[in-house]
Protein backbone atom coordinates (compact mmCIF):
# COMPACT_ATOMS: atom_id res chain seq x y z
CA UNK A 1 0.00 0.00 0.00
CA UNK A 2 1.38 3.61 -0.60
CA UNK A 3 2.04 5.81 2.15
CA UNK A 4 -0.85 8.16 2.77
CA UNK A 5 0.31 11.64 2.36
CA UNK A 6 -2.99 13.60 3.27
CA UNK A 7 -3.65 15.26 6.57
CA UNK A 8 -6.41 17.10 7.90
CA UNK A 9 -5.06 20.79 7.84
CA UNK A 10 -2.04 19.83 5.66
CA UNK A 11 -1.98 23.34 3.75
CA UNK A 12 0.81 24.68 1.06
CA UNK A 13 0.93 28.49 -0.42
CA UNK A 14 2.99 30.59 -2.16
CA UNK A 15 4.15 34.01 -1.83
CA UNK A 16 5.46 36.26 -5.01
CA UNK A 17 5.51 32.68 -6.75
CA UNK A 18 3.60 30.20 -4.93
CA UNK A 19 1.83 30.65 -1.19
CA UNK A 20 0.54 28.65 1.16
CA UNK A 21 -1.47 28.45 4.31
CA UNK A 22 -0.18 27.93 8.30
CA UNK A 23 -0.65 24.98 10.17
CA UNK A 24 -0.21 27.19 13.45
CA UNK A 25 -0.15 27.13 16.93
CA UNK A 26 0.44 29.51 19.21
CA UNK A 27 4.11 30.57 20.05
CA UNK A 28 6.08 29.36 23.06
CA UNK A 29 6.60 32.87 24.46
CA UNK A 30 5.63 36.32 23.74
CA UNK A 31 8.73 38.13 22.10
CA UNK A 32 10.33 40.58 24.08
CA UNK A 33 10.36 44.38 22.87
CA UNK A 34 13.39 44.00 20.40
CA UNK A 35 14.92 46.90 18.42
CA UNK A 36 16.49 46.93 14.78
CA UNK A 37 20.22 47.52 16.20
CA UNK A 38 19.26 44.21 17.86
CA UNK A 39 19.81 42.88 14.13
CA UNK A 40 23.37 42.21 13.07
CA UNK A 41 24.98 43.97 10.24
CA UNK A 42 25.45 40.91 8.23
CA UNK A 43 21.72 40.17 8.28
CA UNK A 44 20.53 43.27 7.46
CA UNK A 45 22.72 43.06 4.77
CA UNK A 46 21.39 39.69 3.53
CA UNK A 47 17.17 41.35 4.20
CA UNK A 48 18.75 44.29 1.61
CA UNK A 49 20.00 41.90 -0.88
CA UNK A 50 17.78 39.40 -0.71
CA UNK A 51 14.53 40.87 -0.52
CA UNK A 52 15.05 44.80 -0.53
CA UNK A 53 13.29 45.30 2.20
CA UNK A 54 14.10 46.95 5.64
CA UNK A 55 15.20 45.43 9.15
CA UNK A 56 12.02 47.91 10.03
CA UNK A 57 10.29 45.66 7.81
CA UNK A 58 11.76 41.86 8.89
CA UNK A 59 10.86 42.67 12.75
CA UNK A 60 6.96 44.35 11.80
CA UNK A 61 6.37 41.21 9.29
CA UNK A 62 7.34 38.73 12.18
CA UNK A 63 5.29 40.47 14.46
CA UNK A 64 1.72 40.54 12.33
CA UNK A 65 2.46 36.78 11.10
CA UNK A 66 2.26 35.66 14.74
CA UNK A 67 -0.96 37.55 15.03
CA UNK A 68 -2.22 35.39 11.80
CA UNK A 69 -1.27 32.23 13.48
CA UNK A 70 -3.51 32.88 16.67
CA UNK A 71 -6.16 34.66 14.82
CA UNK A 72 -6.05 31.30 12.93
CA UNK A 73 -5.80 29.30 15.87
CA UNK A 74 -9.66 30.57 16.80
CA UNK A 75 -10.93 30.64 13.49
CA UNK A 76 -10.53 27.13 12.45
CA UNK A 77 -12.97 26.05 15.05
CA UNK A 78 -14.87 29.02 15.44
CA UNK A 79 -15.73 30.11 11.66
CA UNK A 80 -14.64 26.25 10.69
CA UNK A 81 -17.79 26.55 7.40
CA UNK A 82 -16.12 29.70 5.82
CA UNK A 83 -12.19 30.08 6.72
CA UNK A 84 -9.81 29.55 4.41
CA UNK A 85 -6.32 30.13 5.44
CA UNK A 86 -4.06 33.24 6.33
CA UNK A 87 -0.80 34.77 4.36
CA UNK A 88 1.06 37.80 4.38
CA UNK A 89 0.81 39.15 0.62
CA UNK A 90 3.88 41.43 -1.21
CA UNK A 91 3.37 44.35 0.98
CA UNK A 92 3.28 42.47 3.90
CA UNK A 93 -0.56 42.74 4.04
CA UNK A 94 -1.87 40.34 6.91
CA UNK A 95 -4.41 38.46 4.63
CA UNK A 96 -7.39 36.49 5.69
CA UNK A 97 -8.98 34.03 3.31
CA UNK A 98 -12.99 33.39 3.80
CA UNK A 99 -15.49 31.82 1.56
CA UNK A 100 -19.29 32.55 1.26
CA UNK A 101 -21.90 31.26 4.54
CA UNK A 102 -23.72 31.68 7.35
CA UNK A 103 -20.50 33.20 9.29
CA UNK A 104 -19.18 34.79 6.55
CA UNK A 105 -20.18 38.38 8.31
CA UNK A 106 -19.24 37.61 11.55
CA UNK A 107 -15.48 36.06 10.53
CA UNK A 108 -15.11 39.06 8.30
CA UNK A 109 -16.04 41.69 11.46
CA UNK A 110 -13.54 39.58 13.15
CA UNK A 111 -10.82 39.80 10.97
CA UNK A 112 -11.00 43.32 10.05
CA UNK A 113 -11.05 44.38 13.99
CA UNK A 114 -7.46 42.52 14.06
CA UNK A 115 -6.41 45.21 11.09
CA UNK A 116 -6.39 41.74 8.49
CA UNK A 117 -7.34 42.05 4.91
CA UNK A 118 -9.98 39.59 4.19
CA UNK A 119 -9.95 38.06 0.66
CA UNK A 120 -13.14 35.98 -0.33
CA UNK A 121 -12.25 32.09 -1.37
CA UNK A 122 -14.53 30.05 -3.67
CA UNK A 123 -13.52 27.17 -1.29
CA UNK A 124 -13.22 26.51 2.73
CA UNK A 125 -10.13 24.84 4.32
CA UNK A 126 -11.84 21.83 5.36
CA UNK A 127 -13.59 22.30 1.31
CA UNK A 128 -10.04 21.96 0.39
CA UNK A 129 -8.68 19.26 2.53
CA UNK A 130 -11.75 17.04 1.37
CA UNK A 131 -10.21 17.62 -2.21
CA UNK A 132 -6.68 16.51 -0.72
CA UNK A 133 -8.28 13.31 1.02
CA UNK A 134 -9.64 12.78 -2.61
CA UNK A 135 -6.09 13.22 -4.11
CA UNK A 136 -4.86 10.73 -1.69
CA UNK A 137 -7.34 7.98 -2.47
CA UNK A 138 -6.81 8.39 -5.71
CA UNK A 139 -3.24 8.21 -5.26
CA UNK A 140 -3.74 4.89 -3.55
CA UNK A 141 -5.48 3.07 -5.97
CA UNK A 142 -2.32 3.82 -8.70
CA UNK A 143 0.61 1.12 -9.45
CA UNK A 144 3.76 1.77 -8.52
CA UNK A 145 4.88 3.47 -11.84
CA UNK A 146 2.43 6.54 -11.60
CA UNK A 147 2.54 6.29 -7.49
CA UNK A 148 6.36 6.15 -6.74
CA UNK A 149 6.44 9.61 -8.58
CA UNK A 150 4.69 11.56 -6.58
CA UNK A 151 6.10 12.84 -3.81
CA UNK A 152 3.58 15.15 -1.69
CA UNK A 153 0.66 16.83 -1.65
CA UNK A 154 -0.83 19.84 0.00
CA UNK A 155 -3.36 22.29 -0.15
CA UNK A 156 -2.36 25.79 -1.90
CA UNK A 157 -4.33 28.02 0.31
CA UNK A 158 -3.71 31.44 -1.83
CA UNK A 159 -4.33 29.66 -4.59
CA UNK A 160 -7.38 27.86 -2.87
CA UNK A 161 -6.51 24.77 -4.64
CA UNK A 162 -4.49 21.33 -3.82
CA UNK A 163 -0.72 20.73 -5.45
CA UNK A 164 1.09 17.69 -5.90
CA UNK A 165 4.95 17.61 -5.86
CA UNK A 166 6.26 14.89 -7.94
CA UNK A 167 9.99 13.84 -9.40
CA UNK A 168 9.19 14.55 -12.95
CA UNK A 169 6.63 16.81 -13.25
CA UNK A 170 6.12 15.95 -16.95
CA UNK A 171 4.79 12.15 -16.08
CA UNK A 172 2.05 13.38 -14.27
CA UNK A 173 -1.50 11.88 -15.68
CA UNK A 174 -4.06 13.19 -12.38
CA UNK A 175 -8.13 12.18 -12.89
CA UNK A 176 -10.51 14.61 -14.56
CA UNK A 177 -11.34 16.01 -11.52
CA UNK A 178 -7.75 17.27 -10.72
CA UNK A 179 -7.35 18.30 -14.24
CA UNK A 180 -6.15 21.83 -13.18
CA UNK A 181 -4.11 20.99 -10.12
CA UNK A 182 -0.41 22.02 -10.45
CA UNK A 183 2.34 19.98 -9.88
CA UNK A 184 5.77 21.24 -8.50
CA UNK A 185 8.95 19.61 -8.34
CA UNK A 186 9.89 17.34 -4.81
CA UNK A 187 12.69 18.79 -2.92
CA UNK A 188 15.69 16.60 -1.78
CA UNK A 189 17.52 16.26 1.54
CA UNK A 190 20.14 18.21 2.20
CA UNK A 191 22.86 16.19 2.65
CA UNK A 192 25.83 16.60 5.17
CA UNK A 193 29.02 17.60 3.68
CA UNK A 194 31.51 14.39 4.71
CA UNK A 195 34.28 14.55 7.42
CA UNK A 196 35.91 11.53 7.19
CA UNK A 197 39.40 13.50 6.40
CA UNK A 198 38.77 15.50 9.35
CA UNK A 199 41.15 14.99 12.48
CA UNK A 200 41.68 16.80 16.01
CA UNK A 201 44.51 19.14 16.03
CA UNK A 202 46.46 19.89 19.04
CA UNK A 203 46.58 23.55 20.28
CA UNK A 204 43.08 24.49 18.81
CA UNK A 205 42.01 26.77 21.26
CA UNK A 206 38.49 26.98 22.03
CA UNK A 207 36.41 30.18 21.84
CA UNK A 208 33.71 30.95 24.69
CA UNK A 209 30.42 30.71 23.25
CA UNK A 210 28.94 28.70 20.32
CA UNK A 211 25.93 29.73 18.55
CA UNK A 212 23.16 28.68 16.17
CA UNK A 213 24.98 28.36 12.67
CA UNK A 214 28.07 27.50 13.73
CA UNK A 215 30.18 24.84 12.19
CA UNK A 216 30.26 21.11 13.97
CA UNK A 217 31.44 17.53 12.88
CA UNK A 218 29.76 14.63 13.87
CA UNK A 219 31.66 11.26 13.88
CA UNK A 220 30.28 7.66 14.30
CA UNK A 221 29.43 4.50 12.67
CA UNK A 222 32.68 5.29 10.73
CA UNK A 223 31.19 8.22 8.80
CA UNK A 224 31.63 11.82 9.66
CA UNK A 225 29.34 14.52 8.31
CA UNK A 226 30.09 18.83 8.48
CA UNK A 227 26.81 20.22 9.47
CA UNK A 228 25.24 23.46 11.30
CA UNK A 229 24.48 24.20 14.88
CA UNK A 230 20.90 24.89 14.95
CA UNK A 231 19.19 26.68 18.57
CA UNK A 232 20.42 26.52 21.65
CA UNK A 233 18.14 24.99 24.32
CA UNK A 234 17.42 23.67 27.48
CA UNK A 235 15.77 19.99 28.41
CA UNK A 236 13.32 19.36 31.25
CA UNK A 237 15.93 19.92 33.81
CA UNK A 238 17.55 22.86 32.64
CA UNK A 239 20.74 21.13 31.25
CA UNK A 240 21.86 23.02 28.12
CA UNK A 241 21.58 20.84 24.48
CA UNK A 242 21.56 21.90 21.06
CA UNK A 243 18.89 21.13 18.45
CA UNK A 244 19.81 20.50 14.93
CA UNK A 245 19.10 18.32 12.02
CA UNK A 246 18.64 14.30 12.69
CA UNK A 247 20.29 13.46 9.43
CA UNK A 248 23.60 15.01 10.55
CA UNK A 249 23.66 12.08 13.10
CA UNK A 250 25.74 9.76 11.01
CA UNK A 251 24.68 6.68 13.87
CA UNK A 252 21.07 7.88 14.25
CA UNK A 253 20.06 3.95 15.66
CA UNK A 254 22.51 4.74 18.70
CA UNK A 255 21.78 8.39 19.59
CA UNK A 256 21.90 8.75 23.24
CA UNK A 257 23.75 5.39 24.29
CA UNK A 258 27.62 5.03 24.54
CA UNK A 259 27.96 4.56 20.82
CA UNK A 260 26.21 7.76 19.82
CA UNK A 261 27.95 9.73 17.50
CA UNK A 262 30.57 12.59 18.70
CA UNK A 263 30.64 16.39 17.72
CA UNK A 264 33.15 17.99 17.48
CA UNK A 265 33.68 22.14 16.73
CA UNK A 266 34.79 22.09 13.10
CA UNK A 267 37.58 24.98 13.15
CA UNK A 268 38.52 25.64 9.80
CA UNK A 269 38.82 21.91 7.78
CA UNK A 270 40.01 20.98 11.66
CA UNK A 271 38.69 19.41 14.32
CA UNK A 272 38.30 21.82 17.41
CA UNK A 273 37.05 20.86 21.16
CA UNK A 274 34.76 17.69 21.68
CA UNK A 275 31.50 19.37 22.15
CA UNK A 276 29.44 16.23 23.17
CA UNK A 277 27.18 13.59 21.55
CA UNK A 278 23.83 13.55 19.77
CA UNK A 279 21.28 12.34 22.83
CA UNK A 280 17.79 11.95 20.31
CA UNK A 281 17.45 11.69 16.81
CA UNK A 282 14.75 12.05 14.83
CA UNK A 283 14.68 11.14 10.95
CA UNK A 284 10.57 9.86 9.90
CA UNK A 285 7.93 12.06 10.29
CA UNK A 286 10.30 15.26 11.67
CA UNK A 287 13.70 15.74 11.25
CA UNK A 288 15.83 17.20 14.30
CA UNK A 289 18.31 16.06 16.56
CA UNK A 290 19.15 16.90 20.09
CA UNK A 291 23.06 17.35 20.51
CA UNK A 292 24.08 16.96 24.91
CA UNK A 293 27.16 18.58 25.50
CA UNK A 294 30.17 17.40 27.29
CA UNK A 295 30.38 18.55 30.65
CA UNK A 296 33.62 20.62 29.71
CA UNK A 297 31.92 22.63 26.76
CA UNK A 298 28.23 23.04 28.47
CA UNK A 299 28.72 26.45 29.57
CA UNK A 300 29.35 27.28 25.56
CA UNK A 301 26.15 26.61 24.59
CA UNK A 302 23.87 28.64 27.24
CA UNK A 303 23.52 31.44 25.19
CA UNK A 304 20.24 32.67 22.75
CA UNK A 305 22.64 33.65 19.72
CA UNK A 306 22.69 32.47 16.16
CA UNK A 307 24.84 33.93 13.64
CA UNK A 308 26.63 33.46 10.68
CA UNK A 309 30.37 32.22 11.73
CA UNK A 310 32.46 34.34 13.31
CA UNK A 311 29.91 37.04 13.03
CA UNK A 312 28.10 38.90 16.07
CA UNK A 313 24.80 37.19 16.84
CA UNK A 314 21.24 37.69 16.86
CA UNK A 315 19.12 37.49 19.72
CA UNK A 316 16.52 34.89 19.84
CA UNK A 317 13.52 36.34 21.54
CA UNK A 318 11.32 33.42 21.59
CA UNK A 319 9.61 31.17 18.82
CA UNK A 320 7.09 31.45 15.87
CA UNK A 321 4.64 29.52 13.92
CA UNK A 322 5.87 29.48 9.50
CA UNK A 323 2.70 31.94 8.16
CA UNK A 324 2.85 31.91 4.40
CA UNK A 325 4.61 35.04 2.90
CA UNK A 326 6.74 35.51 5.98
CA UNK A 327 10.41 36.96 5.38
CA UNK A 328 12.54 34.53 6.68
CA UNK A 329 16.27 33.80 7.03
CA UNK A 330 18.27 31.12 7.56
CA UNK A 331 22.09 30.64 8.76
CA UNK A 332 24.92 28.42 7.89
CA UNK A 333 28.56 27.56 7.51
CA UNK A 334 28.24 27.00 3.56
CA UNK A 335 25.72 29.98 2.75
CA UNK A 336 25.65 32.04 5.99
CA UNK A 337 22.74 34.08 6.01
CA UNK A 338 20.11 33.79 3.03
CA UNK A 339 17.16 35.49 3.10
CA UNK A 340 13.50 34.53 1.50
CA UNK A 341 10.10 34.20 2.27
CA UNK A 342 8.31 31.26 3.67
CA UNK A 343 6.36 29.14 0.63
CA UNK A 344 4.37 26.53 2.31
CA UNK A 345 3.49 25.15 5.41
CA UNK A 346 2.03 22.16 6.68
CA UNK A 347 3.73 19.63 3.98
CA UNK A 348 3.62 16.14 3.92
CA UNK A 349 5.96 14.91 1.83
CA UNK A 350 8.43 12.01 0.68
CA UNK A 351 12.46 12.69 1.27
CA UNK A 352 14.00 9.72 0.36
CA UNK A 353 12.59 6.51 1.41
CA UNK A 354 10.96 8.56 4.35
CA UNK A 355 7.98 11.26 4.50
CA UNK A 356 8.62 14.38 6.70
CA UNK A 357 5.31 15.69 8.22
CA UNK A 358 4.15 19.10 8.85
CA UNK A 359 7.58 20.78 7.35
CA UNK A 360 7.46 23.97 5.63
CA UNK A 361 9.56 25.49 2.12
CA UNK A 362 10.81 28.84 1.75
CA UNK A 363 12.40 29.72 -1.88
CA UNK A 364 16.02 30.03 0.07
CA UNK A 365 19.20 28.09 -1.50
CA UNK A 366 20.67 25.37 0.74
CA UNK A 367 24.06 23.71 0.25
CA UNK A 368 25.82 20.78 1.51
CA UNK A 369 26.65 22.09 5.48
CA UNK A 370 23.92 23.84 6.06
CA UNK A 371 21.69 21.54 7.32
CA UNK A 372 20.57 21.91 10.72
CA UNK A 373 20.90 25.21 10.55
CA UNK A 374 18.38 28.15 11.99
CA UNK A 375 15.76 29.95 10.17
CA UNK A 376 14.57 32.90 11.85
CA UNK A 377 11.51 35.50 11.67
CA UNK A 378 12.67 38.63 13.20
CA UNK A 379 14.48 37.82 16.53
CA UNK A 380 11.77 34.27 16.67
CA UNK A 381 12.88 30.96 16.15
CA UNK A 382 11.22 29.44 13.21
CA UNK A 383 13.14 25.99 12.08
CA UNK A 384 15.46 23.77 10.93
CA UNK A 385 17.16 23.64 7.90
CA UNK A 386 15.80 19.97 6.36
CA UNK A 387 16.35 19.50 3.08
CA UNK A 388 16.90 21.59 -0.72
CA UNK A 389 16.21 21.29 -4.12
CA UNK A 390 19.91 22.53 -5.10
CA UNK A 391 21.77 21.26 -2.22
CA UNK A 392 24.00 19.20 -4.73
CA UNK A 393 25.80 22.49 -6.17
CA UNK A 394 28.52 24.14 -5.42
CA UNK A 395 27.39 27.92 -5.27
CA UNK A 396 24.14 29.45 -4.89
CA UNK A 397 24.80 31.67 -7.90
CA UNK A 398 24.89 27.97 -9.75
CA UNK A 399 22.07 26.59 -8.20
CA UNK A 400 20.16 30.06 -9.17
CA UNK A 401 21.23 29.93 -12.94
CA UNK A 402 20.57 25.58 -13.40
CA UNK A 403 17.30 25.48 -11.31
CA UNK A 404 15.89 28.11 -13.62
CA UNK A 405 16.55 26.63 -16.64
CA UNK A 406 14.73 23.18 -15.19
CA UNK A 407 11.76 26.02 -14.78
CA UNK A 408 12.48 25.56 -10.69
CA UNK A 409 13.41 28.34 -8.38
CA UNK A 410 15.64 27.20 -5.01
CA UNK A 411 13.30 25.85 -2.00
CA UNK A 412 14.14 24.49 1.56
CA UNK A 413 12.41 22.79 3.27
CA UNK A 414 12.48 22.76 7.13
CA UNK A 415 11.15 21.29 10.07
CA UNK A 416 8.87 23.95 12.66
CA UNK A 417 11.08 24.50 15.71
CA UNK A 418 7.61 24.10 18.01
CA UNK A 419 6.59 21.07 16.21
CA UNK A 420 10.05 19.59 17.65
CA UNK A 421 9.42 21.29 21.22
CA UNK A 422 5.59 20.03 21.36
CA UNK A 423 6.84 16.40 20.62
CA UNK A 424 9.45 16.92 23.76
CA UNK A 425 7.98 18.49 27.11
CA UNK A 426 10.10 20.80 28.95
CA UNK A 427 11.87 21.38 25.60
CA UNK A 428 12.37 25.04 25.87
CA UNK A 429 14.55 27.47 22.97
CA UNK A 430 17.06 30.17 25.07
CA UNK A 431 15.63 33.36 25.11
CA UNK A 432 18.39 35.04 27.56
Amino acid sequence: MRRTFARRAAVLGSAAVLLFGPAAAIAQAEPAPVQTTDLPAELVEALQRDLQISPERFLDDATRSQELARFAETAREKFEAVFAGVWLDQAGTPTVGLTEGDQFDEARDAAVDEGFTVVETDRSEDALNDKLEALNDWLETQPPAVADVIRGIAVDVVNNDVVVRADNVAGIELPDFLRDVRVLFAPAELTPEPALDLRPVAGIAAPDALFGGDAYASLGAGEGLRCSLGFNAEDGSGNPVNITAGHCDPNRAQAGTQWASEVYQLVGDALGQRLGTFEKTSLDNHDYGLIRPSAEAAGRFENNGVRVPAAAPLPITGTADPIVGTPVCKSGLRTGYSCGVVTSTGQSIEIGHRVLRDGFATNLCALQGDSGGTLVVGTLALGISSASNVGQYGFCEVAGVVSGLLGESPELFATPINVILDENPGLKIRTW
